[in-house]
């Protein structure tokens, strides 16, 4: 009997399918296809100690409560190997699930993204994707292994987990949720897209959307400065990059807060920087110019026609010596070594955009990428997805997000047709997933739980700012095209002096 049909049967209350079992060290008598349960123990609170830790990241385990950890195998396909672990809190259930996402090509269940969710209650799982280590080495010779990881891993998880919830729990499962960033954000959004009715709702941050886009974008800039060492752009003149372009921008808001607002807004131009008889002390040579308007640009996918989105003015910070960030090159090197050329010893100097591109498409069909603009199903089901990305983000392009919402607003003739099912909230100032000089905290899961439980839809999200852990600048975060704006009385520093307008109602 499919996973599917057994949680039917327990959550109708025809659960003669199963033994339900009502200690953790029974749940292993629970027979379901193709999964195995390889563990189960009791945790007492604040004991736990992930496998391979040391003193230093354990204070994030201190305060948990008792839970059971459920260790299991899932075999979905012949060749498939899905590790994952599910913690069901002991006597502080709050009724709900909430799986959590991965990063890059991770194959490890994320031990410390599971703590947070345990202490606020939840029944909570993760899962290593089908693989051990953080390479995409796994899917030379298993093609079934690149589904695993590409969506299969993270659907099986959740209906595994539904089932064991409602094996341990007296109570019904009442909401179930998901939450990841950047891999986890294509997680998210492939939920979303490919089994809408899995999770009520979902959080999506900096979701890498076009898996093989940005590995193109991050490849093509690497391919370029290493067969051109003298067009690099060292730290001097990143932040010289930097700094002009909040010279240029940053004011663009009204007001003057070391924030670029839009970046997609920000007119600047690297070729003010070009070196001349006059400003040689601070300048950039043509080779660097060309190279500020390459990171910057977004060329065109030739056999789609979409542009494979380039980062934004605001992000120099977060670039480095060969263009974008170590870890987008490496996962960049990986697509391509492992999943398009399936050949150990191709290089990224071997890169040529409009083919290389062209070809990764073609291996992806649809499996690792997240850009289907369909969200019907999860609409129509009553789903809420909350996507947020850090507009200096140097990472994932932050276009990825506005680029995709709005192809999902012209599929579905119009925002009003999907703003009570998704919501896109742009972060000024914040980097990959969080970190940069915007306000970058906020509680994503609590307006998720406020819009699936109470019907109050995310009209604005509230983000701080910390420095030494101290509350420095708060701001609105706004519903995409909204974008927060001063109302010219008060702190900029403080968020009740913000509104969330559309650029229409900003120019009245």
């Amino acid at each position: 009997m499919p996973i599917k049909s057994v949680l039917l049967f327990v959550i109708t209350g025809s659960v003669s399918a199963i033994t339900l079992a009502q200690s953790c060290e029974n749940l292993d008598s629970i027979s379901l296809p193709n999964v195995f349960v390889d563990e189960t123990e009791l945790v007492g609170a604040g004991s736990f100690v992930p496998p391979g830790s040391n003193a230093n990241n354990l204070m994030i385990y201190e305060n948990l409560p008792d839970f059971c950890r459920v260790s299991l195998s899932l075999t979905p396909s012949a060749d498939s190997d899905i590790h994952m672990e599910l913690w069901l809190p002991v006597g502080t259930w709050n009724g709900k699930y909430l799986a959590v996402g991965n990063g890059a090509f991770t194959g490890n269940v994320r031990h410390s993204s599971m703590a947070m969710p345990l202490s606020r209650g939840y029944a909570t799982s993760s899962t290593d994707t089908g693989h051990l280590g953080n390479t995409a080495s796994f899917a030379l010779g298993h093609p079934e292994k690149v589904y695993d990881f590409g969506w299969r891993a993270i659907h099986e998880m959740a209906e595994t987990s539904k089932v064991l919830i409602n094996a341990f729990y007296d109570d019904a499962l009442h909401y179930s949720y998901f939450t990841g960033c950047s891999a986890g954000g294509r997680q998210a959004m492939k939920e979303a897209q490919r089994f809408p009715g899995d999770f009520d709702g979902i959080v999506a941050g900096a979701p890498g959307l076009d898996w093989t886009g940005r590995a193109a974008a991050a490849l093509r800039i690497e391919a370029h400065l290493k067969s051109n060492p003298p067009a690099q752009l060292k730290q001097p003149e990143r932040e010289l990059l930097y700094r002009t372009a909040l010279d240029f921008c940053d004011a663009n808001d009204g007001v003057q807060d070391g924030l670029i607002n839009n970046p997609a807004q920000c007119s600047f131009n690297p070729e003010v920087l070009q070196c001349d008889g006059e400003n040689a002390g601070a300048c950039l040579t043509d080779a660097q110019v060309e190279t500020a308007e390459m990171i910057y640009s977004s060329p065109v996918n030739p056999r789609t026609g979409r542009e494979i989105t380039g980062l934004l003015p605001g992000s120099e910070m977060g670039w480095t010596d060969l263009g974008w960030t170590a870890s987008a090159r490496a996962t960049g090197l990986d697509q391509y070594r492992y999943l398009v050329y399936e050949d150990e010893s191709w290089e990224a100097d071997q890169f040529r955009f409009e083919f290389d591109i062209a070809r990764a498409e073609r291996k992806d069909d649809d499996t690792l990428n997240a850009l289907s603009p369909d969200l019907f199903e999860f609409v129509e089901g009553g789903g809420k997805l909350i996507a947020y990305h850090g507009w200096v983000d140097p990472q994932i392009s932050p276009s990825n997000a506005t680029q995709y919402y709005e192809r999902v607003t012209q599929v579905h003739r119009g925002r009003d047709n999907i703003h009570d099912s998704f919501r896109l909230f742009m972060v000024p100032g914040m980097g990959h997933c969080a970190g940069g000089p915007g306000p970058n905290s906020f509680d994503t899961l609590t307006a998720l739980e406020n819009w699936v439980e109470n019907d109050q839809a995310p009209d604005r999200i509230i983000a701080a700012h910390r420095t030494d852990g101290v509350v420095d600048r708060t701001r609105p975060l706004c519903p995409y095209p909204e974008t927060s704006v001063y109302d010219g009385s008060g702190s900029i520093d403080e968020a009740e002096n913000f509104v969330c307008q559309s650029e229409s109602q900003s120019e009245l």
